[in-house]
């Protein structure tokens, strides 16, 4: 490979991280607002999200959607930080923190009105400047410890 061509590729997969980053601040929004125009705009319709004790992968904006709703049913004020990032070509790792209100029903654990904190670690990949898949890895160890029916640390 020609430096110069090694120099183009070298900063189109920097261009990518880069936007990918971007887009990543996009989507706490979207988490953040449950946007469906921003789901449209940042997620797939084919994407696919693995979550923690699903057999089967929620799928495209509408999926996440969904993952959105079942975090607010328990917690309807939940906002996530997005505290670290790393971007590399087409792919993402993400840390949050989430905080809330136990006000509704999680897992079968009647509101509490307690406050809670967790962090979660999401791996993306990305396509066509969209999100096409997504392993998220939530802290729900600790917050089922904080909302009471496991014992704390």
């Amino acid at each position: 490979m020609k430096t110069a061509d090694f120099c183009f590729y070298k900063l189109k997969i920097e261009m990518s991280a880069e936007n990918n980053k971007h887009t990543m601040n996009r989507f706490v929004e979207f988490i953040n607002t449950a946007s469906e125009t921003l789901a449209k705009e940042l997620i797939s319709p084919d994407a696919l999200f693995y979550v923690p004790g699903r057999p089967d992968p929620m799928r495209g904006p509408t999926g996440y959607l969904g993952i959105i709703q079942m975090m607010r049913s328990g917690f309807p004020d939940i906002q996530w930080a997005l505290d670290d990032i790393i971007a590399e070509n087409d792919q993402v790792a993400a840390r949050y923190t989430m905080r809330g209100t136990h006000q509704g029903a999680f897992f079968g654990v009647p509101p509490t009105g307690k406050l809670i904190e967790a962090g979660a670690i999401n791996f993306y990949r990305f396509s066509g400047g969209q999100i096409i898949e997504e392993f998220g890895q939530p802290d729900l160890l600790g917050l089922m410890q904080q909302i009471g029916p496991l014992p704390g640390n």
